[in-house]
């Protein structure tokens, strides 16, 4: 294991205590896993810490718990992604599954007290023992592997399929990691039976130990319900289907997982773990891993220090929100900034069918998280009040931050600057919404340009954790600190990007539809076009992400685009046909559930005599989107490709095993080929030559 030692790991010790049980029943040894850091370093297992858990379990009866906030939340994987013995993996596998093994195997229970957040190894841990109790306060449980490229590899992928049946164990080692690592609550993970009894947080310790002694007294019987074996295989028949529509075989990590649950309906805790190893070993030699860490490292580090933002302290504060407009995007901008940042917020708009459309949106909204138990009746009130609406833009007279999210047309925007500016302070920040348009255009003309920011926001925004915020060439210090520090409240990973067209993830979006639009103008098949990313595992299609932007929409920002770069921005004349017809999706579904192209649309498709092959479209489209990420770093939109990385995992949702896009790139030749050379240093995001 010398291989594996972490000179930076923060050791994980395993402090024992005594207690007698209440009632009678004995006594335990209580363990509490702690790395003597506060709860912003969260407890992980490297060699050090397994070692000292290994030594406190030669103990009396067993009780474990956590420091206060965090239970555990796995191994430490600071030095994996540069071990590249696959042996040396393999031990840490085994390691793990040495130590936590023996507490399921004693002569007396064990117990996992979950008083806080338990993700990865630290639910396995859990796992391993005779009962689990959990805190209400907890912050979530999960086994994120899959989400990184691994696969639960200290006995998940045995233990828990056998404890809860394969259904409920594919939602928490597949589904969820595979739904942006979605984790369970408390009341979650009571009902699929992966702890036993929950427990308020303020008394959580001693309720536990008491309801331990208890179990020990045979007063309280916890069921243990043996899984249905007979429809095991059918339960991972479906959710390999259901991968296979999703990811296409993209990546390997969640196939693997899939392929160890089904094997737990008969292997031996013994071949269960030697598999967990095995697989645990094999991904870690792998690229997709290594590209997950490094999306993981940007989302989790870069994303909260972001790179070039002027000092906090120059950041103005902002006691009144403006937002001009009341549809769709500025209604859900509206509830957005009164429930982050608690401040009046008001919408305006031409007139006043369209503001109390824009109100009933917010209210709605808010009266729907009461009825989900998300907030508190009261809570929906005051915020709901914090919401108005006017006609007239004077009600912005007293606003510190004014933000548009009218139609998407330089011309109208540029007048709504410039009656916003005859009304509001000279200090008050003016931000735009825009996708595609020229912030510096935009303010031009005003008194005072500097305070003009780029403020783009993605769809659902309530969802969608990025925020572009776009300098535009007069943007002042104040103004840029102020936006960052809003975001910020608006709890949005924010990037600082150049004013130039489209920013980043619209501008490489808009590329990559055009190259495989424009093969279909050329001959190409939609349904060939459409599966040719199939084997990059995207959130969606190509033609399905039409579909969710509109076609209408779609082309407005490829025409704005081929108007900045005409020689790379393709604009098609059938989309434009689609759009002229009021299309808003190629794709119909047939009383069969399947899918054919709107035969309105084959119709009116005018095509070429040069058809692609899905590798050739998927080739094109790689080589486009690696040519136009290199344009953008030399143009300094960002500063450097770990910015373009994370804007795409955060604002089009693309999956960590690409490591964003960068890293596919590289390591498929795209960057060499289209940009003659690499986005990333050898190594990066990839298994270390």
């Amino acid at each position: 294991m010398s291989d594996m030692t972490n000179p930076d790991e923060v050791v994980t010790h395993a402090r024992v205590r005594l207690l007698d049980l209440p009632s009678s029943a004995g006594k335990m040894a209580l363990i509490t896993i702690d790395n003597d850091r506060d709860h912003t370093r969260p407890t992980t297992f490297g060699p050090g810490g397994m070692a000292s858990l290994d030594a406190a379990l030669d103990q009396v009866a067993i009780g474990v718990t956590g420091k206060p906030f965090i239970f555990a939340v796995g191994a430490d994987l600071s030095a994996i992604g540069s071990v590249t013995d696959r042996e040396i993996i393999s031990q840490f596998g085994q390691m793990g599954h040495n130590v936590f093994r023996r507490l399921g195997e004693m002569d007396v229970p064990t117990f996992a007290f979950v008083n806080g957040a338990a993700m990865g190894g630290g639910t396995e841990l859990a796992l391993h023992c005779d009962y689990r109790t959990m805190s209400w306060g907890a912050a979530a449980m999960s086994l994120p592997e899959v989400f990184l490229g691994l696969i639960p590899g200290w006995g998940g992928a045995w233990l828990l399929p056998n404890l809860i049946g394969p259904a409920n164990a594919l939602e928490v080692i597949i589904a969820n990691p595979m739904q942006q690592n979605k984790q369970l609550k408390p009341k979650d993970a009571l009902r699929l039976g992966v702890v036993d009894a929950l427990f308020e947080s303020a008394d959580f310790l001693e309720q536990s130990i008491r309801w331990a002694a208890d179990v020990v007294n045979a007063s309280i019987v916890v069921p243990r319900p043996e899984p249905d074996r007979e429809s095991w295989e059918t339960i991972v028949g479906i959710a390999r289907t259901m991968l296979d529509d999703r990811i296409h075989g993209a990546t390997p990590a969640p196939y693997r997982a899939l392929d160890l649950v089904s094997a737990a309906r008969t292997t031996s805790r013994d071949e269960g773990f030697t598999a967990e190893d095995e697989a645990l070993a094999d991904l870690v030699m792998g690229d997709d891993l290594r590209a997950s860490l490094y999306s993981f490292d940007l989302v989790q580090k870069r994303a909260k220090k972001p790179v070039g933002v002027p000092d906090k302290s120059l950041a103005r504060p902002v006691t009144k929100v403006g937002v001009v407009g009341a549809g769709l995007m500025a209604s859900q901008l509206a509830l957005l900034f009164a429930k982050r940042l608690q401040v009046p917020v008001v919408m305006t708009d031409l007139d006043a069918e369209r503001v109390g459309k824009g109100l009933e949106f917010v209210r709605a909204d808010l009266a729907g998280q009461v009825t989900k138990g998300r907030l508190s009746q009261d809570k929906a009130n005051r915020l709901s009040a914090l919401v108005t609406g006017s006609t007239d833009k004077a009600a912005f007279s007293d606003a510190d931050f004014v933000i548009e999210a009218v139609f998407e047309n330089l011309a109208v925007k540029k007048q709504v600057f410039a009656e916003v500016e005859a009304i509001v302070s000279d200090t008050c920040i003016l931000a735009t919404n825009t996708s595609s348009l020229s912030v510096t255009d935009m303010a031009a003309d005003l008194a005072h340009p500097e305070r003009v920011v780029g403020f783009h926001f993605f769809n659902p925004v309530a969802l969608m954790p990025l925020l572009e915020i776009a300098r535009a060439e007069q943007t002042d210090d104040a103004t840029v600190a102020t936006a960052f520090s809003v975001g910020k409240s608006l709890k949005k990973s924010c990037v600082l990007v150049k004013d130039a067209p489209a920013f980043v993830v619209n501008r490489l979006l808009t590329r990559y539809m055009g190259e495989v639009i424009k093969a279909v103008d050329e001959g190409t098949d939609i349904a060939v076009a459409d599966r040719s990313v199939d084997p990059l595992g995207l959130p969606m299609s190509p033609f399905n992400l039409m579909r969710l932007v509109g076609p209408a929409v779609a082309f407005h920002v490829s025409e704005t685009m081929h108007a900045a770069y005409p020689e790379r921005f393709h604009v098609s004349e059938n989309m434009r046909n689609i759009v002229a017809a009021g299309k808003t999706a190629i794709w119909m579904k047939q009383d069969d559930g399947t899918y054919i192209v709107d035969p309105e649309i084959a119709a009116m498709l005018v095509q070429g005599d040069s058809p692609l092959t899905e590798e050739q479209v998927r080739t094109r489209a790689a080589d486009a989107l690696a040519d136009e990420a290199r344009r953008m770093l030399d143009e300094g939109v960002v500063a450097e490709a770990q910015d373009i990385d994370l804007c795409m995992l955060l604002g089009a949702g693309w999956p960590f095993w690409l490591g964003g896009i960068t890293p596919y790139l590289d390591r498929s030749g795209a960057a060499e080929r289209a940009a003659g050379r690499r986005f990333l240093a050898p190594g990066v995001a990839s298994v270390p030559q």
